[in-house]
């Protein structure tokens, strides 16, 4: 027992305790003894050091993790509240927690993800394209749904939509106080000294108007006799000769030939709140459920625009949303924001198109830059290939969608900030609608406006958002919905 006791010092072992049978005497290494004492205590000190960095991993995801968006008791995620101010910040200010805006993940081109929106159905949601983040989801609309929102905007009568021209570029120059010089050089990509028909034609799609093709560009610097020696090329000198109003005021004129319109198409605005068909509140409810945005973003979005294009139909590429700038105020928030502001954009975070009926021929919606390894705006015209023409390069562009009734796609017009709301504008977001070469073509669109400045866009929901208390739809248990989305 001398040998115990070098191994557990301290230990207390009776002298007179008589000795063992030498038949049943276990004999024993010292060392085997020890090693295996040692090898148990520090398994379970390892054992306790791996549960107590789970429980630290549990406590910090749940407590600093994003905003659940677990259903409410309408089946559809909550909103966020006005009372949360310390929730939203200004572009360029950090603050203590970021309101969080839910963002589907695209995983890969061809993935699919099951979508529970009403009950008793199961969706399948389609990423056709990650640059922009862009999915389909067909049957979202069932035929008598497509049935009733045409009659719907039947009903209340569709109006003419042709591209106006916009704000006279010329009074925002004045007002911004540059000199030719200056406006020069800003078009002048390149600093080549020369204004390229590529470079004027940036500045033209800047602007909310006509949009200007080469040969377009060419007749007007003809009609001005602004470019006597190089067709299609202005120095300083001939910019400096240029009256700007003269130059965008020129395409108006009687006497001259006028520009393709940017589209071609009828349209209306249907309200889908209280009061409104139980279809149009319907929908709304299903979009909500789709994006995961909360219902209070979409009930202060642009109400549902539906639009009926006629056989020669088109729109031109463009962007849904504008560009993030400080000078820029949201259309939607620029009252509240009580700001005045050199530009006005519209500020639209998602687009929902729904196809409310199959087309005969053409009309496709494109897509021409999806999935490019880079964008660059002069790249879009090359080798006399305009892809933002959709009356001519339709087929250039690299993806299109083809109107199937009860169909819906919908992207993301903005990146995230990285920190859970909206941040710049997703070029790739790029669109446009085909010719439409046989038929009738009817979408509608669901626009979701968030100003990604959200000091903004919690004014305006505390402007706006008590007008809208005790509006709201009776919906299903939310026990039917839980789990919205999940990989198929």
């Amino acid at each position: 027992m001398m040998e115990s006791q070098e191994c557990f010092p301290g230990m207390y072992v009776p002298a007179n305790l008589p000795p063992l049978p030498r038949q049943d005497r276990v004999l024993l290494n010292k060392s085997s003894v020890c090693s295996r004492t040692y090898f148990v205590v520090v398994m379970v000190f390892f054992h306790v050091y791996i549960i107590n960095v789970i429980a630290l991993l549990f406590f910090v995801h749940y407590n600093n993790g994003p905003v659940e968006m677990s259903p409410s008791d309408d089946g559809v995620p909550p909103m966020i509240s006005n009372e949360s101010s310390d929730l939203r910040k200004s572009p360029g200010q950090k603050s203590p927690v970021t309101a969080h805006l839910p963002r589907i993940e695209g995983i890969r081109v061809g993935h699919v993800q099951k979508v529970s929106l009403v009950p008793n159905k199961v969706h399948e949601m389609r990423t056709l394209s990650l640059k922009p983040l862009l999915f389909e989801i067909p049957d979202f609309l069932s035929e008598e749904e497509c049935r009733v929102v045409v009659q719907l905007a039947q009903l209340k009568g569709l109006t003419e939509s042709q591209a106006t021209e916009a704000e006279d570029p010329g009074e925002t120059a004045d007002q911004l106080d540059l000199s030719p010089e200056e406006i020069f050089n800003l078009l002048d990509l390149d600093q080549d000294g020369q204004l390229q028909l590529h470079e004027i034609l940036t500045l033209s799609r800047a602007q909310d108007g006509i949009w200007l093709a080469p040969e377009h560009l060419q007749e007007i610097h003809a009609g001005l006799q602004a470019d006597p020696d190089h067709p299609g090329l202005l120095s300083l000198e001939q910019f400096k000769r240029l009256s700007r109003r003269e130059l965008w005021r020129f395409p108006t004129r009687p006497t001259a030939k006028r520009t393709q319109l940017v589209w071609n198409s009828r349209h209306t605005w249907l309200y889908q709140g209280e009061g409104a068909h139980h279809i149009l509140r319907g929908l709304r409810k299903r979009v909500t459920r789709l994006t995961q945005v909360p219902p209070v973003l979409l009930e202060l979005s642009e109400p549902l625009q539906v639009v009926r294009y006629e056989q020669g139909g088109h729109h031109r590429a463009h962007h849904d949303s504008g560009l993030v700038h400080p000078e820029a105020a949201c259309s939607h928030t620029r009252l509240a924001a009580n700001i005045s502001a050199h530009f006005e954009t519209p500020c639209r975070y998602i687009t929902v198109l729904f196809y409310l009926n199959s087309v005969e021929g053409g009309g496709e919606t494109t897509f021409p830059v999806a999935d490019n390894r880079t964008y660059e705006e002069e790249a879009l015209i090359q080798n006399d290939v305009d892809l933002l023409d959709t009356r001519k390069s339709c087929d250039k562009g690299n993806l299109r969608v083809k109107p199937t009734q009860g169909t819906a796609i919908f992207w993301y017009n903005h990146l995230s900030d990285g920190e859970g709301w909206v941040g710049e504008l997703d070029e790739y977001s790029l669109h446009g609608d085909c010719v439409l070469t046989r038929g009738t073509k009817w979408v509608a669109n669901n626009w979701i406006n968030i100003d990604p400045d959200q000091q903004r866009q919690a004014r305006y929901q505390n402007l706006v958002a008590p007008q809208q208390e005790g509006e709201g739809d009776s919906g299903e248990s939310p026990d039917q919905h839980n789990d919205l989305h999940q990989d198929l």
